[in-house]
């Protein structure tokens, strides 16, 4: 039991300082991103903190794997660098049994990537999606005091004051079908819900011409709705249907194998764990970090070069591939020595 809680902290040691940096660089890139959209919209502080929060499972989803397993190697090669590794072994503890006290929270791990990454992730992007329609409409209705030709939809629109949404003396005019509709009102309220633009007329007169008729109508209160930008993000009820209509219509299915593909990959790469992090400091130099970059940018490659054609095959075959992989290496290395 103090064996595993001490393997756990020196673990805890090595993991927060890895994944803490890559947390801010990756988080810094994510944050350019998002400044970049004030060239386009108008973006307040809390907006802007908004659209951080939704990004947050991506930064998880990309640099917690990596950042868990160069911890596992890193702390076993500092244990056997410090001969603590021997001593370890001396007492019957072969690597196997280190495997197996790094394999339930390794497991865990997985899950909770499984989670973020087939569970949040597509919520988040949708609600990003949302959010940036909201706003690109906001930022397409800019309409002017006392200025001609601007239009509100299919509307030819003038107002004579605006204080925020609220605007003075609107003016409406159409030619529809033949016929020509002209609104008037006092006053007009903007109302932005979830992205769908709507004018609330106030206290006003609308007014519907033909060649035979023409029809007066007084209100106090009419919605007009916008027509600037039809939307195009659909709409989410979960994850699980998002999936499921995803994979019937064969969309993203790519995405689903990566992201289930990358989740696994702390949980299915423990015996290159124990194969980098193994060594006799007296006979051999420490190159655990050098072999497992190698390793995370060969298994990266794998999964978009394989994974992206044979699909959802792909959640099955590379798994089993990757653990034949790694198994013969480390019988072929390790398992001979200890």
């Amino acid at each position: 039991m103090k064996l595993k809680q001490y393997l756990h902290s020196q673990l805890a040691i090595t993991f927060f300082p890895i994944f803490l940096g890559l947390f801010f660089i990756t988080s810094v890139v994510f944050l350019v991103k998002i400044a970049s959209l004030t060239s386009i919209i108008t973006l307040d502080f809390f907006e802007l903190f908004t659209l951080f929060s939704y990004v947050i499972p991506q930064i998880l989803f990309y640099t917690m794997p990596i950042s868990f397993f160069l911890s596992l190697v890193i702390t076993l090669a500092k244990l056997a660098s410090e001969y603590e590794l021997t001593v370890i072994t001396s007492f019957g503890l072969n690597p196997v049994n280190i495997l197996k006290i790094f394999a339930p929270i390794t497991l865990l791990l997985s899950v909770m990537l499984l989670v973020v990454s087939v569970g949040l992730i597509p919520k988040t992007k949708f609600l990003t999606k949302q959010f940036l329609d909201k706003k690109k409409k906001e930022a397409n209705f800019n309409i002017k005091p006392s200025e001609f030709g601007q239009k509100f939809g299919d509307w030819l629109i003038y107002i004579n004051g605006k204080d925020d949404r609220v605007y003075d003396e609107v003016k409406l005019f159409k030619t529809e079908k033949g016929k020509d509709q002209f609104i008037v009102s006092e006053t007009a309220v903007l109302d932005n819900d979830k992205g769908a633009l709507s004018f609330k007329l106030n206290d006003g007169k609308a007014f519907i011409i033909d060649e035979k008729e023409f029809n007066q109508i007084d209100f106090k209160s009419m919605y007009i709705n916008d027509s600037i930008s039809d939307s195009k993000i659909g709409i989410f009820t979960d994850s699980y249907e998002y999936w499921k209509e995803n994979i019937e219509k064969k969309i993203d299915i790519d995405d689903l194998t990566f992201y289930i593909l990358t989740s696994l990959f702390p949980f299915v790469s423990l015996f290159l764990v124990i194969t980098f992090g193994y060594f006799n400091p007296r006979y051999e130099k420490n190159r655990a970090v050098f072999y497992s970059l190698i390793s995370i940018v060969l298994y990266y490659v794998l999964i978009k070069s394989i994974g992206d054609r044979i699909l959802l095959h792909a959640l099955y075959t590379i798994p089993i591939l990757w653990l034949s992989g790694t198994y013969i290496l480390y019988s072929k290395t390790i398992k001979k020595e200890y």
